[in-house]
């Protein structure tokens, strides 16, 4: 599985760079606005720490506006993938995109139908968002376990990027099932090395080493 770090805080991607754990980078409007800069500058600082795709996300919501938004974004780095809506327009966009070899990640998925549209239409990576779901009692993971068997079913490249991770219990889940992505913030990928009997076991090593020494 691939980790990618779900910020547009230069700081953020530089500290998890040194864990050697990060695949890729997927921002949002949201996360930019967040920095406080524009998002060519923060995509292009990205482009220079991560060797790895890059999500960048259009805001407009027609086909043709989708389209001159993602060739922009396009030409500030080979890496960067369009987060496209999984809307009607968004799908006719990503197609056309998809036609001019330029990597899509069609986001905001919460259907296993929704999911089989997009890569129908060449999507790069498919985001179904697992938190979002969970929160309104449905299954998150249920939703990825569809994808997966319909994509393999098919022969479909796309990826999924299990998406809107909220725990490190949704990135075991999300691999246990067949996730080829998970995009999580910072705090939840310093939560995966966790455990309460590593900490324990390291605390008495050194304790014995303290010890031995005495």
């Amino acid at each position: 599985m691939e980790f990618f770090l779900d910020t547009g805080i230069i700081e953020e991607i530089k500290e998890a760079i040194e864990w050697g754990l990060v695949d890729g980078v997927t921002t949002n409007p949201t996360l930019i606005a967040k920095s406080g800069r524009s998002q060519e500058d923060v995509i292009k600082e990205i482009a220079n720490l991560v060797d790895g795709p890059i999500s960048a996300e259009v805001i407009s919501t027609d086909k043709d506006g989708m389209l001159k938004e993602a060739q922009a974004l396009a030409k500030i780095h080979d890496n960067v993938v369009i987060k496209l809506p999984l809307t009607l327009e968004g799908l006719s966009a990503c197609q056309i995109l998809s036609d001019e070899k330029i990597k899509t990640n069609v986001t905001l998925c919460f259907s296993a139908n929704q999911a089989l549209l997009a890569a129908k239409n060449g999507a790069t990576y498919i985001s179904p968002f697992i938190g979002r779901l969970d929160d309104i009692g449905q299954s998150g993971m249920g939703l990825i376990e569809e994808i997966r068997v319909i994509y393999d079913n098919y022969g479909f490249q796309t990826k999924i990027l299990a998406a809107s991770v909220r725990h490190c219990d949704h990135v075991r889940e999300a691999a246990l099932v067949g996730a080829d992505v998970a995009t999580m913030p910072l705090k939840c990928m310093k939560s995966l090395v966790k455990h309460p009997l590593t900490d324990i076991g390291l605390a008495q090593f050194l304790q014995d080493h303290r010890a031995s020494l005495s």
